[in-house]
């Protein structure tokens, strides 16, 4: 299995970083992008069918993982899984074009 970042989810984890800096707590930025990043290169590698069918599509092979308070939303197909976006929980779900 391989894992492929798409570039709306480089972005996300960017603005999270952001986010946090902009508050005077960069540590938790970089904390919280690094257990992200963890978490999915070993988790949906290993196990791509882990995440739960995201509710707004209702399709076998968009999937997502909670992990709070992100939404990791991944594509899972025969050989990979890339990720797509990493958002807020509370967000609506876009996926890129």
């Amino acid at each position: 299995m391989r894992l492929y970042v798409t570039q709306s989810a480089l972005q996300d984890l960017q603005d999270i970083k952001s986010y946090y800096e902009s508050q005077g707590v960069p540590q938790t930025g970089v904390r919280l992008v690094t257990e992200v990043l963890e978490k999915i290169e070993v988790l949906l590698i290993e196990h791509p069918d882990i995440g739960r069918k995201v509710p707004e599509f209702d399709q076998e092979n968009i999937r997502e993982i909670i992990y709070t308070p992100f939404r990791i939303v991944y594509l899972r197909e025969t050989s990979t899984v890339t990720l797509v976006r990493v958002w807020r929980s509370e967000r609506l779900l876009v996926l890129p074009e």
